[in-house]
Order: C-alpha cells, then structure tokens, then sequence
C-alpha cells in the first residue's frame, strides 16, 4: 500500500481492505480524497488548537483531514460499528488527538460530552441532516456550545438555508437558521466526488452563530408558528395561522403585519414579532 500525506494507506485501499460499502440506509456517502476533505476542513479557517465534532465520521476521510489540518482534537460521531476498527486505526496514528463517540448523534447530548469551546464540521448523513442542523439551532442557553458549524448538506436543502424573504425555497429552514446564525454556502460539490455518487449536487454550509439574535419570546414559539406558517405556504397567513391559534387576525395587526402575506413574505424579523406576540 502506498501511504497518502498523513502516512496512513489511503482511503480507498482501506475501504477495500475491510470490505466496506456504503449503506443507504444510515445516508452513507463518502469522500475519498483527501485533498478535497482537507479543503473542507480548512473552510471555516485555521483548525490549529481547535476541538472538532464530527457527525457521521464513517471510515474518517474527513477526520483525517481534520487532524491533518491541526485540529487539537477530533470526537468523532459514528453509529455503524463496522467503521469503528478504522477510526481505531487512525486514534493510534494520532494519540490522544481523536476520541471516537459510538452512537447516533440524535440522541447524545454532545454539548455535555465535548469541550467549549468547539466547531461542528461534518459531512452529515444525509436522512438526519435537517434534523441534527433544527436541534442545534435550537439549543439553549445561547450563545451555544459550539464556536461555529461546517456542515455538507444536498445542494437543495442547503439553497433552502440560505434563501431569503420572497424566495421559493424560503421556509422553515431558513427562518430558523437565519434568526439565530449567519449562514452561508462556502462550496458546492459535484455527484462525483462522493461514493457512491448520489444524484444531486451537495454544499458546504457554514453558520456563525448570533451573540444575541432578536428575541422571540421562546425558540418553540417560533418553531411552531413557522411550521404553521409554511405547512399551508399557499394560503394567506391569517388562514395557514388557524391551525395554532383561534385568531391570527388579531395576532397578524398586533404585530403590524399585513393580513393578505403568505409566510415566504415575512422576514425573520416579523416571525420574531409574531412569536413574542402569540403566547402560545
């Protein structure tokens, strides 16, 4: 085997080697070369003296880059067991610099099991991506636990983050990402570049948390208003708004918002008004 920049055999000759195939079921997509996961790692800057988590680490292309890159240390999230023997292999490699987290990262608590401060960087699996990215941004207290979040999402969904007011694509996603985060897309990559390749275009997204984002009286508030709001984005929000409250009207010209808009209308800020006014 020949070794690649961090002396280990290279990614492709370890998969092989353990007889590794991505699963679709767990939304397994791989990065093989290291020249492009080191790009990833270096999106959000320096990593010299940083703690990294790693959602969905798999065989640790990523993670080698990360390291490679000069990360402190890496906690590496990973639920497949078949995975864990070659993130052993690189936690020998780099001693005390790669600490391996075995489970699913919707139910570790990882802000109480990882040093702050630290970044999120991870190329997500893909079926728990939306929700691992709504259950950070609503952690709580605030400012939260991690510095900033890198995170590799399908084109499509990332285009929803960073959509504003007016656009087609504005929803959930972007209210929330946008009242608490400024997000924005740092690469895009094509098919190709994963194994296997999917059929979409994925993004690199990244997200510097607000020190103090607008109140909105309380997180669920806005979750609830929003998922109202967007669940019938085509009817006007003093109809789309009767499945949570019996009079938006009332809630609507509190907040001086006009009754005729349909929620991809509203700004982030007017969600933020409408879910101080309503008191759930």
């Amino acid at each position: 085997m020949t070794s690649s920049p961090d002396g280990l055999p290279p990614l492709s000759d370890v998969i092989r080697e353990h007889g590794l195939s991505a699963r679709k079921g767990l939304g397994q997509n791989f990065i093989l070369d290291l020249n492009l996961t080191r790009r990833i790692a270096r999106a959000s800057g320096s990593l010299e003296g940083s703690n990294v988590v790693e959602v969905g680490a798999g065989p640790g292309g990523l993670t080698r880059a990360l390291l490679l890159e000069g990360a402190k240390k890496v906690f590496a999230v990973e639920r497949d067991e078949r995975c864990i023997p070659i993130l052993e292999q690189i936690a020998e490699h780099y001693p005390g610099r790669l600490e391996i987290l075995r489970g699913d990262a919707l139910e570790l608590d990882l802000s109480a099991i990882t040093p702050s401060p630290v970044r999120i960087i991870a190329n997500l699996p893909y079926g728990a991506s939306t929700e691992l990215l709504a259950q950070w941004l609503s952690a709580e207290p605030w400012p939260p636990w991690y510095q900033k979040m890198v995170l590799m999402f399908q084109k499509e969904v990332a285009e929803r983050i960073i959509a504003p007011p007016g656009n087609k694509t504005y929803g959930r996603l972007s209210v929330l990402a946008q009242w608490r985060t400024v997000p924005r897309s740092v690469l895009t990559l094509p098919p190709r570049a994963f194994t296997p390749s999917p059929k979409v275009s994925s993004s690199l997204v990244e997200f510097t948390p607000l020190a103090e984002p607008e109140s909105a009286g309380s997180t669920l508030n806005l979750q609830k208003i929003v998922a109202a709001a967007f669940g019938q984005r085509r009817k006007m929000l003093r109809q789309s708004l009767k499945t949570l409250m019996q009079d938006p009207e009332n809630t609507l010209q509190n907040t001086g918002i006009d009754l005729s808009l349909r929620a991809e209308a509203l700004s982030v800020s007017q969600f933020c008004a409408l879910a101080r006014e309503w008191n759930g």
